[in-house]
């Protein structure tokens, strides 16, 4: 990736990331398009060993391109009529399903809640040629005040117990009554099973199996989508 293509904003932004990060960027092609997704270059060491399936409240979620992002970003693209329709990718991280969505022609609101997140977010959608995409921070506890959307989307944002009740109320809040949600997650993921229990209580779940093979291994993510129920209030 050429940094001086970037238009001056974004660049500006990247070399202020770079002062802080050595940086690269991946690849990812879906629906015959590629995304080119800023991330850090040398995880592992910004890591530093933790594991994201012990230590959830450590673990920076945001700095790696998930198999469950790239599995999402795959639904996102092949999703039907995009013309008119508003997505809004929650918990984004470096934004791929969102970034998937907008260059299948959908209107595109990236979500999450920290700036230096979003920094990495607006790198990666100029560099995609992603000029429209709409960038907000999204505080569950305390969402802002945005015109309902038609699809919601997620990819492994389901680590806390403590945010399923503030996150099933953004559901209600930002999906259109007949709108559907998105959501994609390790099946490792322990948390996944018990948010589903209680979002039953207020939305319809189906689930999709995908597997797919990294370093000779396989990995199983499930997809859910979640719509309406009819007699679930809005907030």
């Amino acid at each position: 990736m050429d940094i001086r293509t970037l238009p001056d904003r974004e660049r500006d932004i990247y070399n202020r990331i770079k002062s802080r990060y050595e940086l690269t960027f991946d690849s990812l092609k879906v629906g015959g398009k590629t995304l080119r997704l800023l991330k850090i270059a040398d995880i592992e060491e910004f890591l530093d060993g933790k594991d994201p399936f012990a230590n959830v409240s450590e673990f920076p979620f945001w700095v790696k391109l998930w198999e469950a992002a790239m599995v999402l970003s795959y639904v996102m693209s092949s999703l039907p009529e995009p013309k008119g329709k508003r997505v809004l990718e929650l918990g984004a991280g470096l934004g791929a399903p969102g970034l998937a969505a907008a260059a299948a022609g959908f209107d595109v609101t990236i979500s999450d809640y920290e700036a230096i997140i979003m920094d990495f977010q607006k790198v990666s959608a100029a560099a995609s040629g992603l000029h429209t995409v709409t960038f907000t921070h999204l505080d569950w506890l305390n969402p802002p005040e945005l015109a309902p959307f038609d699809v919601l989307a997620g990819a492994e944002i389901l680590f806390r117990e403590e945010f399923f009740e503030p996150l099933l109320n953004v559901f209600k809040k930002y999906l259109k009554p007949e709108g559907f949600i998105y959501l994609a997650h390790d099946a490792r993921r322990k948390s996944l099973p018990l948010f589903l229990e209680q979002a039953q209580k207020d939305f319809d779940i189906t689930l999709n199996k995908q597997v797919i093979k990294k370093q000779g291994q396989d990995i199983t993510i499930i997809v859910n989508r979640l719509s309406r129920r009819k007699d679930c209030p809005t907030k």
